[in-house]
């Protein structure tokens, strides 16, 4: 959508010149703005501009008030413009106000009693499971050290949920084949214990078997380079990448993916919402509630194909 500009009236050029280059001073210079940041700022000041001066007769910045504000930010969402863009034309103005009542010119922020539309949370994105268990049940791996390594690392990411600096932190000593369960550090230092099936103990013991053979006890941790050295993010993220590629014309082919498809899946068969957030390490029950969604969408496709009324 373009921008629509116009000639401003002489009161508000005369207003806003008496204070723009200071404005903008303090944008480049106290808050460090690149000049790309002061030049969108400058342009989303000027659209304001004009459209006060289409709604209001002899208009002045410092005679706005949050009715006039409320006006735009309708204005411009029936234009299309994206909930993302309209709250970073009014936090344009909300810096704009607020260095006015600093330097005195204003009392009161008028942008303060303006809220704006919420954007809609993005659902996070997931791996089906017909296309995961075609991936992990289907011979795409060889039976060397890559091939089983790189199983270990799916079925891993898959099978416990973890989170991609989790899997790479695991050392051999956090490990429990025999009451299948691992040892991982999540975010804020905060250990977990994470069950897992008798498959994972299956792929890891194929994984350790050679990964001794040709290492020992070289390094403590569990999952390495084809030289012995602790994986590294780039190498797990390009296997999650390239598998995941073979069985699934997705863009986003990531760990969090692995991630977001343990908790879809599980949520799907029937895991209780808190037992979901303590698997995943998540701080509230809030983070977690993002897969109900994703879980209530696909009721809604599953009612649309469906319902004879749908």
């Amino acid at each position: 959508m373009k921008e629509k500009f116009c000639k401003f009236l002489p009161i508000s050029i005369f207003v806003w010149m008496q204070f723009r280059e200071q404005f903008l001073n303090f944008l480049k210079y106290e808050k460090r703005y690149s000049d790309h940041t002061v030049t969108a700022y400058e342009k989303d000041l000027d659209q304001f501009i004009c459209f006060g001066n289409e709604m209001v007769e002899d208009f002045s910045l410092i005679e706005v008030d949050h009715h006039l504000i409320r006006q735009w930010v309708i204005s411009l969402m029936n234009e299309g413009m994206s909930v993302t863009s309209v709250k970073r034309k009014t936090s344009t103005l909300r810096s704009l106000y607020k260095f006015l009542v600093r330097e005195g010119v204003v009392k009161k922020n008028p942008t303060i009693l303006v809220m704006i539309p919420k954007s809609g949370k993005k659902l996070p994105q997931f791996v089906q499971e017909k296309e995961m268990d075609l991936l992990l049940d289907t011979s795409f791996f060889s039976n060397d050290f890559t091939g089983l390594r790189d199983k270990a690392v799916l079925s891993f990411f898959y099978g416990t949920g973890t989170r991609l600096s989790e899997l790479k932190g695991v050392k051999l000593s956090d490990l429990n084949l025999r009451e299948q369960q691992v040892k991982v550090l999540g975010k804020r230092n905060k250990e977990r214990l994470i069950p897992f099936p008798s498959e994972i103990s299956t792929d890891l013991n194929h994984y350790m078997t050679i990964r001794n053979e040709l290492f020992g006890d070289s390094s403590c941790y569990l999952f390495l380079t084809d030289k012995g050295e602790p994986a590294y993010d780039k190498l797990l993220y390009r296997i999650v990448r390239k598998y995941l590629g073979m069985v699934t014309n997705m863009e986003k082919r990531s760990p969090h993916v692995l991630r977001h498809s343990y908790a879809t899946h599980l949520l799907n068969r029937g895991a209780d919402l808190n037992a979901i957030k303590e698997l995943l390490g998540h701080a509230s029950l809030a983070a977690t509630q993002v897969y109900t969604h994703t879980t209530f969408e696909k009721l809604k496709k599953i009612y649309n194909q469906s319902h004879p009324r749908a």
